[in-house]
């Protein structure tokens, strides 16, 4: 991993360089690009499309001036590393990912202004850390078959919905949560009615977001499936997600 850190700042680097050289005011606007580290370790239940997640968020960083860099290793949350990315990602992680030493690296990362984004397993990790119950904002329970339901899009606001209609029909494993953080601000919930196995009742969020110890959090409980990842609706749910994670909205 801090090879290809290097070698990624390196090529940063010498574009800022022959910006300096160029005075054509594309290049004058050349800066260093925005890392995003994607978390994908599982010690539970690994999903199929992790990878499929992986290629999205490289694909939308590509296009959209940011870079993601991919690890399983737990050895990269360190507070040295940690400090090169502006946003963590935790896709389809599962159970207990982070040993005492790298959860505090984690803590101290959001705490001074680093930003967390959960994509759907995320909400099946570390179960005996406090902090990050509240920081994803509640805990998967049980899900059951995957199947169609009506998702309310409670507000357009942010990036992450501005461009869905009042109600989204979608594909996915829905989760039942518990221990649900009541300090966030909810964008999407279940229609109940909609799809058999939901247990959380007429409060039943799917999407939120929230700002917590100093830092900015997204989670979404969408992207079981690989063919989720193809959908522009859920793909531009994402992006809206990581850019408000950077701060550019």
């Amino acid at each position: 991993m801090k090879q290809i850190l290097f070698a990624l700042l390196g090529i940063a680097l010498m574009t800022q360089v022959s910006a300096q050289d160029d005075p054509s005011e594309e290049t004058k606007e050349a800066k260093m690009p925005e890392l995003v580290l994607v978390f994908t370790k599982t010690a539970g239940y690994r999903h199929q499309s992790i990878e499929k997640g992986v290629q999205t968020f490289r694909e939308l960083g590509r296009k959209n001036g940011f870079i993601a860099l991919q690890t399983e290793s737990s050895d990269d949350f360190t507070p040295q590393n940690l400090k090169n990315y502006k946003l963590v990602v935790f896709l389809n992680t599962t159970m207990d990912v982070l040993n005492d030493a790298q959860q505090k690296a984690f803590e101290s990362y959001i705490k001074n202004g680093g930003s967390y984004l959960g994509v759907h397993g995320a909400s099946d990790t570390e179960y005996d850390w406090p902090w990050y119950g509240k920081l994803v904002g509640g805990y998967f329970v049980s899900h059951p078959e995957q199947q169609k339901a009506k998702i309310e899009v409670v507000d357009k606001s942010h990036p992450s919905t501005a461009h869905l209609q009042d109600v989204w029909i979608h594909f996915d494993e829905w989760y039942n949560f518990k221990d649900l953080n009541p300090d966030v601000h909810v964008l999407l919930k279940l229609d109940e009615s909609s799809y058999k196995g939901g247990t959380n009742g007429d409060n039943h969020p799917i999407a939120w977001y929230h700002e917590y110890d100093g830092g900015r959090v997204f989670y979404t409980g969408l992207g079981h499936p690989e063919a989720a990842y193809d959908e522009p609706e859920f793909r531009q749910h994402l992006l809206g997600a990581i850019e408000w994670c950077l701060k550019r909205k």
